[in-house]
């Protein structure tokens, strides 16, 4: 049906050749704008309408006083369907330290979080298959996990700012408790206007940035340059996506347009991480609760673990033969 729409517009509509750069890129433009913005439509009201009663005092509640592995797990599975992105980051990482909850708990939630999420999972699925969802949230888990026990032992607590330790977290913003179906469904809706008002333009900018990639860059030149065979396509993919901003959701285009061109799935995989999960703006939230040790390390972790998770999947899928 998108793809039926996109045609129509492009070809029909507006008169341009199939097999010409503009054309290619259009299409691809229309295809992924109008079925993006359709699945989050759906899926943000749906999880919106289930998550109606969930606040993050309640996330909290279900960490705190766990076993460190249990808190862990349940963190990274709390920020994993959670719809916090890094913006929020700030107010959580200050509750989770008012609750007593271990830090390297907290960097485990920090790095799930805006990596992975529902809604993401789905888009991604339906955009590029459940195969590659279904790595992509693998490795988010395994490096949100083991990220936040590598953050534990350096011991982060001497570089928090020294106000989170004071400053209590208010009752602003705290989701009041819904019942029935019309306070639910006033929920799920305003949950729409929300996260769509927040992302759409990252979506559009996200989508744009792939459908030029798709019709105007030649597949030799990305063949070349971050091509499986060529070791430094996967760090490179993982500074490329340093500056960029954009949530899981709004990178999906890109990594779509990425895959077209026969960029391996691991380079494609650890870009995709970077941009959710390192972006420059969501280090400069971060500055405002860790200071810069904490920061760079933080930093240097994600992008070493990245770049790991990238080679070996490319390995993995050039030992089995698999191509994107």
């Amino acid at each position: 049906m998108f793809d039926q729409l996109a045609a129509w517009l492009t070809y029909d509509l507006f008169g341009l050749s199939p097999s010409g750069a503009l054309g290619a890129a259009l299409h691809f433009f229309i295809m992924d704008t109008t079925k993006i913005f359709a699945l989050l439509l759906g899926v943000i009201y749906a999880m919106g309408f289930l998550r109606a009663t969930l606040t993050p005092e309640r996330l909290r509640a279900y960490v705190r006083g766990k076993p460190q592995w249990l808190s862990r797990l349940l963190a990274i599975t709390l920020g994993a369907v959670t719809p916090f992105c890094s913006c929020s980051s700030v107010p959580l990482f200050i509750g989770f330290v008012e609750a007593g909850i271990p830090l390297g708990v907290t960097f485990s939630f920090l790095i799930a979080s805006p990596m992975i999420n529902e809604v993401a999972v789905v888009v991604l699925a339906q955009v590029l298959g459940w195969r590659l969802a279904t790595l992509y949230v693998v490795a988010g888990l395994i490096v949100a996990y083991f990220g936040g026990v590598a953050m534990g032992l350096t011991r982060p607590e001497r570089w928090v700012e020294g106000y989170v330790w004071d400053l209590k977290v208010g009752e602003a913003g705290v989701l009041a408790k819904v019942t029935g179906f019309a306070q639910r469904h006033a929920f799920a809706v305003h949950e729409v206007r929300e996260i769509l008002g927040r992302i759409w333009k990252w979506v559009l900018i996200g989508v744009g940035a792939g459908a030029l990639f798709h019709g105007f860059v030649p597949q030799a030149w990305v063949i070349a340059h971050l091509g499986g065979d060529n070791l430094l396509a996967v760090p490179a993919a993982v500074l490329i996506g340093v500056p960029l901003y954009a949530n899981a959701t709004g990178v999906i285009p890109v990594a779509e347009a990425l895959l077209s061109k026969g960029v391996a799935m691991g380079t494609v995989l650890a870009f995709m991480m970077s941009v959710a999960a390192l972006s420059l703006p969501e280090m400069l939230i971060l500055r405002r609760v860790i200071r810069w040790p904490a920061l760079a390390l933080y930093a240097g972790l994600l992008a070493v673990a990245f770049t790991c998770v990238g080679w070996g999947f490319n390995l993995f899928a050039l030992s089995l033969g698999v191509t994107p």
